[in-house]
């Protein structure tokens, strides 16, 4: 649907929009189609890996950690004080970091910092909406008043 439509998250069920509301950082319900507004909240928005899947796990060990370079090329233009990437595995398999859990990270990008959060799929479904809405207030919390990009994976 995001290949179709040329917008993040836009398959009808997909929590990602809610989520960012319910968690505060949007002061409304937007539509995948108003993803451009997400500049005058302080967001970004970009993808880890560019091939737009159904499953995440459609993607190769090689993909994510070319994406994984790339974006962190991007960082060093874009400079945000945030990264936040969705999916747990997507950003162990990108950055190499097994180890690694929903939340903030020790891994930083020059001064970007990071922060893991649940991916908003719905075949993540140990996360409800109101429990990813928390994760992601925590890094609303965190970040508050400064740049934050999603590094998203498809």
């Amino acid at each position: 649907m995001t290949a179709a439509t040329g917008h993040h998250f836009a398959r009808p069920g997909n929590r990602f929009w809610p989520v960012l509301h319910l968690s505060g950082f949007t002061p409304r319900l937007m539509k995948p189609s108003e993803q451009g507004e997400l500049l005058s909240f302080g967001l970004g928005i970009t993808n880890v890996v560019a091939r737009a899947t159904a499953r995440a796990d459609e993607l190769s060990a090689e993909e994510y950690r070319e994406g994984g370079q790339s974006l962190a090329s991007k960082l060093a233009g874009w400079q945000p004080r945030w990264l936040a990437v969705l999916g747990v595995t997507a950003y162990r398999a990108a950055f190499d970091d097994r180890k690694a859990q929903v939340g903030p990270q020790e891994r930083v990008f020059g001064d970007t910092r990071v922060w893991v959060l649940p991916n908003p799929s719905g075949l993540n479904a140990h996360w409800t909406a109101a429990t990813m809405a928390e994760e992601f207030g925590r890094l609303r919390e965190a970040a508050r008043g400064q740049w934050v990009t999603a590094g998203l994976f498809p």
